[in-house]
């Protein structure tokens, strides 16, 4: 009685879940009205790389997920970081649990066509743990991967800064040096900033606007500073160039600290195994005088 309710349940559960990706509802008219005034925000700079098949194929569960308000914002924030689709991070996470879930029972199953029986209850139970896992695991490592970005992107704005400073002493306009600067590197930090000038020239805004823009979407507040002192440079006239030529020191001298930082961090890491070595020695020296002198008593 109790399989057939669960396997039931399951199978109504699914069938709403198709239903709702298939025919989802239709926003009232208070809604439409409120789109409809809503100022439309500017498109992000980082954009997200393609769903593929399997964003494609949990579309209908992607947007169920998303319907009950998961991931949390942050971890909508380190995956436009990262440059994640949204759709395939959560068609990711519910197709992991669907497998999850059957898997023990499709393997209990082929046993029980061979003649082992197992019975419902350790399929079940292992059928949960297992989808419980699969919807945690695409979870690991987001936040990890989104700070290394930030650091990374924070050491390449440094480098940046000095060229922007150099093609300013040289005579270069505010724009162009920036324009300038950003041609030099090749890693993603670079192509970012690239990118955020890009936009801001085919939508005719001020570079300093994307700049900040993108210093939203990274999280790194030091580039909405920068360009809060170009915007200063470009419409006052004022004299930025001491001012970039600071910020790159403050943020060498920012990313020497945290190298110094995760170098102890890594010294006292490797204090432990040293420790377990020394008391393994010292119990295989102590052990035959100790068992020498048990055994004379």
């Amino acid at each position: 009685m109790i399989p057939a309710l669960i396997c039931g349940g399951g199978f109504g559960l699914a069938i709403a879940v198709t239903i709702y990706g298939l025919f989802p509802p239709k926003p009232t008219l208070a809604q439409a009205m409120a789109a409809m005034s809503t100022v439309p925000a500017p498109a992000p700079i980082l954009a997200a790389e393609s769903d593929g098949w399997v964003g494609r194929a949990g579309a209908p569960l992607a947007g169920f997920l998303a319907g009950l308000g998961l991931p949390s914002a942050k971890v909508r924030k380190d995956l436009a970081i990262l440059e994640r689709s949204l759709t395939k991070h959560l068609a990711e996470k519910a197709m992991l649990a669907v497998l999850g879930l059957a898997a023990p029972f499709v393997f209990a199953a082929f046993l029980t066509v061979i003649g082992v029986g197992v019975g419902w209850q350790l399929p079940l139970w292992a059928g949960l743990g297992l989808a419980i896992a699969g919807f945690i695991v695409p979870d690991f490592g987001i936040h990890t991967d989104a700070e290394e970005r930030r650091v990374e992107f924070r050491h390449a704005l440094s480098a940046f800064l000095d060229l922007v400073t150099i093609s300013l002493a040289a005579g270069s306009g505010v724009e162009s040096a920036l324009k300038e600067a950003s041609q030099v590197g090749d890693d993603w930090a670079f192509k970012a900033l690239r990118k955020a000038l890009a936009t801001a020239e085919i939508s005719r805004v001020a570079p300093w606007t994307t700049l900040a823009q993108l210093g939203e979407e990274l999280q790194v507040p030091v580039l909405g500073e920068l360009a809060a002192s170009l915007a200063l440079a470009g419409s006052e006239g004022a004299k930025v160039r001491a001012s970039l030529t600071a910020k790159a020191a403050s943020l060498r001298a920012h990313g020497l600290a945290d190298a110094e930082g995760e170098a102890v961090a890594a010294t006292e890491r490797m204090s432990l195994p040293v420790v377990v070595m020394f008391m393994a020695f010292l119990v295989m020296i102590a052990y035959p005088a100790i068992s020498h002198i048990m055994t004379g008593l």
